[in-house]
């Protein structure tokens, strides 16, 4: 029961979220000049269920993580906003890069409730097929690109750890890095509606994450326990 009443109590606090994400994926639909604005509001949205939940949870790390993620995530959606004088590409490359391995910190010291699947290895293969379709196309970013993915790739190998809504959020998450990078380095492989494709993904991705993570620790499943034993 009470795993029940957890997330639908901070239901509310993924409404702004959720109505800013949908607006801005409709707005990146129509090629309106209000989606940059709309980006920037995504995380710090995001943000609200977290803090919500201070006071709720004992786990000051890894709510630290979380929010630690969910801020560079944010510094990279706005990389050439805030960076204007910056290359933007290299910039979003680190601060995502920072982000995921907050992520993957909270994934393996905080919410891991098993072993890995043997089918994680996707991941791997992801990694392997994209740096082959991607390689020759990244010129100088050769070297930055397939450390990024190696960090992407493990984010979704340790979600598969945790609870489903993790897990499944890891999954949008690496699919959405996947039409990205086709969109920047392959540009005439995607049709134009993949644009709106890349943040339906990441805001899914995200806000996922986020809700498996604060159901995990403000139920204080007793899984956690045990898998912290046998690690």
């Amino acid at each position: 029961m009470q795993r029940r009443s957890v997330l639908p109590t901070l239901a509310w606090a993924f409404l702004p979220f959720a109505a800013i994400s949908i607006a801005h994926v409709l707005l990146l639909a129509l090629d309106s000049p209000a989606a940059g604005p709309t980006k920037l509001m995504l995380l710090p949205l995001l943000a609200l269920p977290v803090l919500v939940s201070i006071g709720r949870i004992d786990s000051r790390g890894a709510l630290v993580l979380l929010l630690t993620a969910l801020l560079f995530s944010w510094l990279g959606d706005g990389a050439g906003a805030l960076f204007p004088a910056a290359p933007e590409l290299p910039l979003m490359l680190l601060f995502f890069g920072i982000a995921h391995l907050a992520y993957i910190a909270l994934f393996a010291r905080h919410l891991s409730l098993r072993r890995m699947p043997w089918w994680a290895l996707v991941y791997a293969a992801w990694w392997i097929a994209m740096m082959v379709g991607l390689g020759p196309h990244v010129g100088g970013l050769l070297v930055a690109v397939a450390i990024y993915g190696l960090v992407l790739g493990s984010t979704a190998a340790f979600s598969t750890r945790c609870h489903p809504l993790v897990a499944v959020g890891g999954a949008f998450f690496l699919a959405s890095d996947t039409i990205l990078a086709l969109r920047l380095f392959l540009p005439d492989s995607l049709p134009a509606w993949s644009s709106p494709a890349v943040m339906l993904t990441y805001t899914l991705g995200q806000g996922l994450i986020v809700a498996g993570a604060l159901l995990s620790l403000r139920t204080r499943l007793p899984a956690l326990a045990t898998s912290r034993k046998d690690a």
